[in-house]
């Protein structure tokens, strides 16, 4: 099928309008104008198409502008022609739809080189990305392979920004259905169930099988294996095609999971922080069908999607009353050691046989509850919640350390962390002398600091 020579050029109205009072006239206009705007997309086919070409290596320490360039298809006037009736019959998604999801997608990424690239010529780079959705040619960009240190070295792979915008509009048409099926306690890229929301819930769950720290318990720590890069993206795709029967989702839900990011990408920074990445956990020493990216909402989302299946295993056949899950790490509380080691044989048996998955028999860990329990940055010891000290340590010595433009957000973000612990006055003091080292002022409570009016001494 060839790519028509006349096709409609879409508008999008990026930006909400002001609230107007509301007339019989203008009713009737809006009624008309929205029937005009109905749209939808087909199915995704194997056609190719034009690709955006918006992507740029970038050179460690270099500011880069950029201006968009792409190959696009010629357009008559826009009253050349409607939507056809096949294509509005199709109903996947809308113009509106693609500009909310661009919305969300620039909400943390708006001053990257890619977001800058994308948004100098917004409307047509929108449309464009539009039109090869509907008519099957999208195919991903090249992604960007850079390594992290902290809080250990690891690869972090980085979609196109075009590319991230479709990973918010499949997860937010796909997302609702999974999620309203994961438990309360699987945290993690979950709306309203970050690292606090994980703690609070362990503790609870303490107070409630130790009875107020009364009775004696136990908890075991899990880990998974080198999780990301060991996911077998051939059992997830069936996990997920399990619950959409959409031909056009369907499509675009593998497309965006089977892309493998190593055949086009650009790797950044110093090539040496490679090698301090351990062998094991490199995507790209892995086989084609397993491994996910770690950066893309899509492989968050994925990954929670993967590991329900251990989810509804353990509340479901195990009978854990008290179970929680960070992305990998999760922890079963009991009474008994005896069903705690039981639970823990049956889970390193069904891993392996249902996922493909692993224990790290270095981070399975079984004791007494009152010795502590470390999750998600926080130690919950009786009577009080901590943030861990080596999170602690790091925040002094980086705060310390820092440039002087860089602390007074760099304290803002550890003041917030730390408050997230009930027992953290003592650390939030501690961290505040640093910062009134630094020249800045912090508020009576130890929860914000404040650009202080005395600078540094120039070194």
């Amino acid at each position: 099928m060839e790519v028509k020579a006349a096709m409609t050029e879409r508008r999008f109205n990026l930006v909400v309008p002001l609230a107007q009072t509301a007339t019989a006239m203008r009713n009737e206009d809006t009624g008309r104008r929205s029937a005009a705007r109905s749209s939808a997309v087909s199915r995704l086919s194997n056609r190719s198409g034009d690709v955006d070409s918006t992507m740029v290596p970038l050179t460690p320490g270099t500011r880069t502008s950029t201006t968009a360039t792409r190959t696009t298809t010629t357009r008559a006037p826009r009253s050349a022609r409607s939507p056809s009736a096949d294509w509005i019959e199709s109903a996947a998604f809308t113009g509106a739809d693609l500009v909310e999801a661009y919305h969300d997608c620039r909400r943390t990424k708006r001053n990257t080189v890619s977001a800058l690239a994308f948004e100098a010529n917004l409307e047509r780079n929108l449309s464009s990305l539009y039109e090869q959705l509907a008519d099957g040619s999208y195919a991903p960009g090249r992604s960007k392979c850079f390594v992290i240190t902290r809080p250990k070295p690891r690869e972090v792979w980085a979609a196109e920004f075009r590319d991230r915008i479709v990973h918010h509009l499949l997860y937010r048409h796909i997302g609702p259905r999974f999620e309203r099926a994961f438990i309360a306690d699987s945290c993690a890229c979950i709306k309203g169930r970050g690292t606090l929301y994980a703690a609070e819930r362990l503790e609870a769950k303490v107070r409630s099988i130790t009875q107020n720290w009364a009775r004696p318990a136990y908890y075991l720590k899990l880990d998974l294996a080198n999780f990301f890069v060991s996911i077998d993206k051939r059992v997830l795709l069936d996990l997920l095609l399990a619950k959409i029967s959409e031909p056009f989702w369907r499509a675009l839900t593998e497309l965006v999971l089977m892309h493998d990011p190593r055949a086009d990408f650009v790797y950044i920074g110093d090539p040496g922080l490679m090698e301090r990445v351990p062998q094991h956990k490199r995507l790209l020493n892995q086989p084609a069908h397993l491994g996910l990216p770690i950066g893309n909402l899509s492989s968050q989302f994925f990954a929670n999607v993967y590991l329900d299946v251990l989810d509804q295993h353990a509340k479901h056949d195990l009978g854990a009353r008290h179970y929680i899950r960070y992305v990998d790490d999760f922890v079963l509380l009991h009474e008994s050691t005896d069903w705690l080691n039981a639970a823990l044989s049956d889970i390193a048996q069904f891993l392996p046989d249902r996922l493909g998955a692993y224990l790290n028999p270095q981070k399975t860990i079984l004791q007494p509850i009152e010795r502590g329990v470390d999750f998600v940055g926080h130690v919950i010891k009786p009577w009080r919640r901590v943030t861990r000290k080596r999170t602690v340590s790091e925040a002094l010595r980086r705060v310390a350390q820092a440039d002087r433009p860089e602390v007074h957000q760099l304290a803002n973000s550890y003041f917030g962390l730390l408050r997230q612990a009930g027992a953290s006055h003592h650390d939030r003091a501690r961290l505040a002398n640093v910062v009134h080292s630094r020249g800045h002022a912090v508020d009576a409570s130890f929860t914000k600091t404040f650009r202080g009016k005395q600078l540094e001494p120039q070194t």
